[in-house]
């Protein structure tokens, strides 16, 4: 059989409806079955304030011994181990200088299928639904959440597909607590985004959008797209609407964990 020709420079084959389900669900074991280190006072602090139960093993240096009396004896009444180590120590066990004096070894935050009827009923506290359709990068994840745990939005939904970046490492240092005061769930979109409606006026964050609508109806499900391709044209179409930060037209877009922080404030004060 002679060989196959190169496909170098052509775009991959598109995947069957099948081979992405595959590749989705092995991205969920992964992620369910990965321990995270959650480093910083702020983070680690949050997970023991929401989630005790995830902690499996906490170091720190000796000068945080006092500010994690509480979150030592949850694991001493637990009977998981903890431990007062030396700078570079720590610096091992984390994975990075940027470690903030604790580290906790926890497990990852269950993430929950989307139910659009229970959705629905969320919408009655007014507060807005933040939706996330492929942000790949981890940091960009991290300063997301920690924007929407500011600005109390409780609810992130996150893309079902390969390239959206779950909790991890990276994204809880940067999130500095912010992923343990949300709760995190998935969606195929943009199926999910019309049985949202009426509950919700979907609107996706785009260059060249509107301005915010006016205050009034129901609260917004605000869409942000990849980083560097923003939305899907599918999920373009499913919103209400395109909304955009007013700028100056000098640069043409803002990254989007900056751009989430404006519109975030801008929805929740309407």
């Amino acid at each position: 059989m002679p060989p196959r020709r190169s496909e170098r420079g052509r775009p991959p084959p598109a995947r069957t409806p099948t081979e992405r389900l595959r590749t989705d669900q092995a991205s969920r074991r992964v992620h369910e079955r990965e321990l995270l280190h959650v480093c910083g006072l702020a983070a680690v602090g949050a997970l023991f304030a929401g989630s005790p139960g995830r902690v499996e093993r906490l170091f720190f240096e000796e000068r945080l011994a006092a500010e994690l009396t509480t979150a030592r004896q949850a694991l001493a009444r637990a009977r998981k181990p903890y431990r007062k180590v030396e700078t570079a120590e720590l610096a091992k066990i984390a994975g990075t200088m940027h470690h903030g004096g604790v580290v906790a070894i926890a497990r990852p935050q269950p993430i929950a299928p989307l139910d659009p009827a229970e959705a629905a009923g969320w919408a009655l506290d007014g507060l807005p639904l933040l939706i996330l359709d492929g942000i790949a990068n981890p940091h960009n994840l991290g300063a997301i959440a920690r924007s929407a745990a500011f600005f109390g939005i409780g609810r992130i939904v996150l893309a079902d597909r390969p390239d959206q970046a779950l909790p991890s490492d990276a994204s809880y240092r940067i999130a500095e607590g912010g992923l343990d005061c949300v709760s995190l769930y998935r969606a195929a979109l943009p199926e999910a985004l019309p049985r949202l409606k009426p509950a919700y006026r979907v609107l996706g964050a785009a260059p060249g959008g509107s301005p915010l609508p006016r205050p009034g109806g129901p609260p917004a499900a605000l869409v942000l797209g990849n980083e560097e391709s923003g939305l899907s044209p599918a999920v373009r179409a499913a919103c209400d609407a395109l909304v955009a930060v007013p700028g100056s037209g000098n640069i043409e877009s803002l990254n989007v964990g900056v751009a989430a922080g404006i519109l975030l404030y801008l929805v929740t004060r309407r």
